[in-house]
């Protein structure tokens, strides 16, 4: 086989790979790890079980790769859209953090929580995700990704509550007066923008941006607190 036969195999099966991941996110956006075994899985995405495990190993090795893979484009998206104004900027990435959310509950469960039985590599992909949003909002408020101390730890404490809060939001009762995503992500935004000034006063080298800069401003579709659910 010559190297343009080689390159076409390869070519198609990294497509192929692809679809089985984008097949597998589709099985457990909503779907428990525990609830699904190799049988079920192949059956519904239509595949031979072989073709998974030729691809992926074992069942854990697919859902890692899926887990890898829904997290892939938030990361890109914390740390992209270098071009656009640094609240615009943020303002896609808590957006688009919240819609991975609600539309993947059982995916974004998994991986906030730690994934079964706690995994050392689901948390691992937790904790890059974490970073690249820690950094973009370090970026945003004082144009360096590097933090202080006292300030990484008061934005760890605000991400933290990002995510207790988008936890019970994914999982509470679907009530009619429970909060749409814009005016959820506005409450965020209020909270960051608290954070921010507490941060001033114990690391000065850390000023709050003033309020027409400040990161999350209201943009684009998020609307302020005061607006329509």
């Amino acid at each position: 086989m010559d190297n343009s036969q080689q390159r076409g195999v390869t070519g198609r099966s990294q497509v192929r790979r692809a679809e089985l991941i984008a097949i597998g996110r589709k099985l457990f956006a909503d779907t428990p790890y525990d609830t699904l075994c190799m049988d079920d899985i192949a059956k519904q995405a239509g595949v031979a079980k072989g073709l998974i495990y030729y691809y992926f190993k074992s069942k854990r090795g697919y859902y890692l790769a899926i887990v890898e893979d829904s997290m892939a484009g938030l990361v890109a998206r914390a740390g992209g859209d270098t071009g656009l104004p640094n609240a615009e900027r943020l303002h896609r990435t808590l957006d688009g953090y919240l819609e991975y959310a609600e539309h993947h509950h059982a995916a974004y469960r998994t991986i906030v929580t730690g994934g079964v039985g706690c995994d050392a590599e689901v948390l691992a992909i937790r904790d890059t995700v974490r970073e690249e949003l820690l950094a973009a909002i370090a970026e945003g408020a004082y144009g360096r990704r590097a933090l202080p101390p006292i300030a990484r730890l008061a934005l760890v404490g605000w991400l933290s509550a990002v995510e207790g809060t988008t936890l019970e939001w994914i999982g509470g009762p679907s009530v009619p007066d429970r909060p749409g995503r814009a005016r959820l992500g506005a409450l965020l935004v209020r909270q960051l923008r608290a954070t921010l000034a507490v941060i001033e006063e114990f690391a000065p080298e850390c000023p709050a941006p003033p309020p027409a800069e400040e990161p999350f401003e209201t943009v684009g579709d998020l609307a302020p607190v005061t607006g329509s659910p």
